[in-house]
């Protein structure tokens, strides 16, 4: 009988191995003839060869059997049989076995004094189903890689540095806000159920998206609008290489009205951008007509306190375990407030609102807690009405009463993927009032704002991404020119603003610390320097900037290849030559 076990053996392939396997069960002590250890071997062989013809539910029936022909020497052939299994499954899509699988591998491993390092690599199968776009089959893959470092150890990190938990959130996300985009809210809802108590989620509510004035309209709130919706120009944006061809989309120029609004009983997070009352989100920007191309990104920050998806007109917000309550409130947090460039255009101009009569002057202005001490400084210098300043913590928040105020233009956090960048524009009006009353309240406390015709260049040696690699290189090109080194996240808010005033020629990367620019002197000139990427938002760093009366120009410089980062906060380096010939444009053009 050995002759037809080799037989069996040796004819076996990818086609008729069940057959084949099928006909040595079917027989198997005769076909074993009294040699178990051989055997055993030759399945083993058998089922190696069937792994590499990926008939991996063929090879660990192969394993299964090699373990019943040798008892005494069971347990690693067991192992390897439950190892391929759960490869098998998880390639399959079959992962209600794995659970179950996972277990018996504990114990196999046990039986077998196993401690090496040859189990099934989840996170290795999940990455692969995000690479192919199957994002429940990575969900799944992940859930399980989860389960099986708490059982075995091992990894507790995804391919691309995510923990677990975090990769599995933000997958569902993508999958709830597809559905919800299809108006399949219900069914986004389901999707949640089904793993937010492995993540320690609370259940998600659906809401009606309105605005701020939508909402004030059904009688349950109070809007005084202060600023009419206006036509903006759209901004003429200087190259030192000439006209550049852009990718990006440009924003709208159809300035919105700026408002105050109060509503009552009213559930926020801090660190988000959304306002629950009753069955209803209020949220301009999710309830914009342009929204569709909005990437919103409420509860996608590691600080951030909740989960929320948008789409077809109504969100999903996850209800949260507990909460802190307040009697009334001016709401000056939200999403990406500890951002110096987000939260002087977008946080900031709100103040001139909030100062308002309409405004009650008893309401205390609520910041998020995370943010630096310069932040808080703006918020007590544009403050008329002597106001306590709460700062909240990452926890949701019920207000009695809350105050809101409007982001001066329609400015999505990222475009949708697969649509073109929108290049946000900034309305002159409102930035230049934000300049108008910051100096003001300055040169009241007595700050010296006089116009002294410096020359600075602001580093970001201190930040990791969006570096220009070569800054030494440059600092030294110019500093015969006049030019001196200023850190700007070393100062005060106000010497900040005195600094930017004074200087009559400013160099620096596009970035947050460009944004201070808005304080220039309107004689000023200043050169942005920036990587190749055509989608950068040249627009809204000119509108912005320019709200001043100073006048930019952008030199693009050479992206540093094979990094992993967003396309905007790429490294890149200018050539010291590109920033002398933009120091004499500037010069030729100067008044």
């Amino acid at each position: 009988m050995q002759g037809d076990f080799r037989r069996i053996l040796t004819q076996a392939n990818r086609s008729n191995g069940a057959a084949a396997l099928d006909a040595i069960e079917d027989d198997l002590p005769a076909l074993v003839n009294g040699r178990p250890q051989v055997a055993a071997q030759h399945l083993a062989t058998l089922a190696f060869r069937l792994q590499g013809e990926n008939r991996l539910d063929l090879a660990a029936r192969a394993y299964d059997l090699a373990a019943r022909v040798t008892p005494a020497q069971a347990a690693p052939y067991r192992l390897a049989a439950i190892r391929t299994r759960i490869l098998d499954c998880c390639r399959r899509g079959a992962f209600d076995p794995v659970e179950g699988l996972l277990q018996d591998l504990r114990e196999a491993k046990a039986a077998a004094g196993d401690r090496g390092q040859d189990d099934p690599s989840l996170v290795h199968i999940a990455w692969d189903y995000e690479l192919a776009g199957d994002a429940e089959g990575a969900v799944r893959s992940y859930l399980l890689a989860r389960l099986a470092r708490d059982l075995l150890g091992g990894r507790a990190l995804t391919i691309d540095g995510d923990t677990l938990e975090r990769k599995i959130r933000n997958l569902r996300i993508l999958q709830m806000n597809a559905l919800a985009e299809d108006g399949r809210h219900a069914e986004a809802q389901a999707l949640h159920e089904r793993t937010r108590h492995v993540l320690g989620l609370g259940p998600l509510r659906i809401y009606d998206i309105v605005s701020a004035r939508e909402a004030a309209a059904t009688g349950e709130g109070e809007y005084h609008e202060l600023l009419g919706p206006r036509r903006i120009a759209e901004p003429a944006i200087a190259f030192l290489e000439g006209p550049v061809a852009l990718t990006s989309t440009c924003g709208s120029l159809d300035a919105p009205p700026q408002y105050v609004a109060r509503f009552k009983d009213c559930l926020t997070f801090p660190r988000s951008n959304i306002v629950l009352q009753g069955n209803r989100l209020i949220y301009d920007l999710a309830a914009h007509p342009l929204s569709g191309i909005a990437d919103i990104k409420d509860g996608v920050n590691p600080d951030q306190v909740m989960t929320a998806v948008y789409g077809a007109g109504r969100a999903l917000v996850e209800e949260p375990a507990e909460t802190q309550s307040l009697d009334a409130g001016l709401m000056l947090f939200g999403l990406q407030s500890k951002n110096y460039g987000h939260w002087l255009l977008e946080f900031v101009p709100r103040m001139l609102w909030f100062n308002d009569r309409a405004c009650p002057s008893d309401f205390p202005i609520c910041i998020d807690d995370h943010m630096p001490d310069s932040h808080r400084q703006i918020v007590e210098l544009l403050d008329e009405r002597g106001r306590q300043i709460l700062p909240l913590p990452a926890r949701a928040a019920r207000f009695r009463e809350l105050g809101v105020a409007p982001v001066p233009t329609f400015f999505p956090f990222d475009s949708r993927p697969g649509v073109p960048v929108y290049d946000a524009v900034w309305p002159e009006d409102v930035l230049a009032a934000m300049r108008r009353k910051v100096l003001e309240r300055l040169s009241e406390q007595g700050t010296d704002l006089r116009r002294t015709g410096r020359r600075i260049i602001l580093s970001r040696r201190g930040f990791a991404q969006r570096q220009l690699v070569n800054e030494a290189e440059i600092i030294a090109a110019l500093a015969p020119h006049g030019f001196e080194v200023v850190y700007p996240e070393k100062l005060t808010f106000p010497e900040q603003v005195a600094i930017y005033h004074a200087a009559d020629v400013i160099v620096g990367s596009a970035s947050s610390a460009l944004t201070n620019c808005i304080f220039c002197n309107p004689h000023a000139r200043i050169i942005a320097m920036i990587h190749e990427e055509r989608s950068f938002n040249f627009r809204g760093y000119t509108s912005m900037i320019e709200s001043s009366g100073a006048r930019l120009l952008f030199i693009r410089g050479k992206t540093v290849a094979g990094e992993a980062v967003h396309a905007f906060h790429a490294n890149y380096n200018v050539a010291p030559a590109l920033v002398l010939r933009g120091l004499e444009t500037l010069q030729r053009s100067a008044p």
